[in-house]
């Protein structure tokens, strides 16, 4: 048979919106990443979400709320995701491999993007665990550093290896072909941890409140005037960090009202 005469076969999608996934990293027993390829048809704004999912055991869509965290202009899709052993979707969404197939609805929304802010020059993101997912689209969206002079990334989990995702993905901006240059002095990464020794440790909330962070990156404490921030994390992570930017003088905002700051409610539930 003539070689050039063989044509591929168009691979048959078998499930409702689907696209295939493309890689998976597993960053701990408890967290993982995946790309897939991305609808033609999707446009969205840095830090918005989608529905994503596979189908259940009756035969429905199980979908959650997923940030996007590759950015706008990346040719596929990028996912970080937690493991809930018995959780409807991620205790079978863990496994996928390259090659499979996840559901994902094309209507991005949310509230962690740049319209829902005030114009300002230092933005805060704050997020505890996967909530990072949002500001790693973020902090890779040429738009932020031409918003911004200063970009502060706080990302507290229980451990060390929890923060790797989102410490592998601040030192490869550096040398991001497209924003590497826009990024360097600009951006400001600050993990800690709140159960393993690290060189930063504690809560977000009481680093801010405190001024530790303040005074570990030398800088001026949060001024209503010039900081906006953005937040994503547990419901109760939420509500405290709402709490402590409003005593620094911030108000909520949201895409139809923008103010100093903008929270994402989407992924407040458990047992995903």
């Amino acid at each position: 048979m003539n070689e050039s005469a063989v044509t591929e076969i168009p691979k048959v999608k078998t499930l409702p919106d689907a696209q295939e996934v493309t890689e998976v990293t597993h960053w701990t027993d408890r967290l993982f990443s995946f790309r897939v390829t991305r609808p033609q048809s999707l446009r969205f704004r840095s830090g918005e979400f989608v529905m994503i999912g596979l189908m259940g055991d009756n035969g429905k869509p199980l979908l959650r709320a997923y940030s996007i965290a590759s950015p706008n202009w990346d040719e596929e899709l990028e996912f970080y995701s937690i493991k809930v052993p018995d959780g409807p979707l991620t205790s079978k969404l863990q496994h996928i491999q390259p090659g499979d197939e996840i559901i994902l609805r094309p209507k991005p929304v949310g509230t962690l993007v740049h319209d829902a802010l005030l114009p300002g020059k230092r933005v805060w993101f704050l997020a505890t665990g996967t909530g990072i997912a949002p500001f790693a689209s973020l902090m890779r969206d040429p738009e932020t550093y031409e918003k911004f002079d200063e970009v502060i990334m706080m990302h507290t989990c229980r451990t060390i290896e929890e923060l790797e995702y989102g410490k592998q993905l601040v030192e490869n901006l550096v040398n991001d072909e497209l924003i590497g240059e826009m990024v360097e002095g600009k951006l400001k990464y600050y993990p800690t941890t709140t159960r393993e020794e690290f060189h930063h440790m504690g809560r977000i909330t009481d680093n801010l409140e405190n001024g530790k962070v303040f005074k570990d990156l030398g800088i001026a404490p949060m001024n209503p005037e010039t900081d906006r921030a953005m937040v994503c994390g547990s419901l109760a992570f939420n509500k405290d960090v709402m709490a402590v930017l409003e005593g620094f003088g911030l108000r909520e905002g949201a895409n139809s009202e923008p103010r100093e700051y903008v929270v994402e409610k989407a992924f407040v539930g458990d047992g995903i």
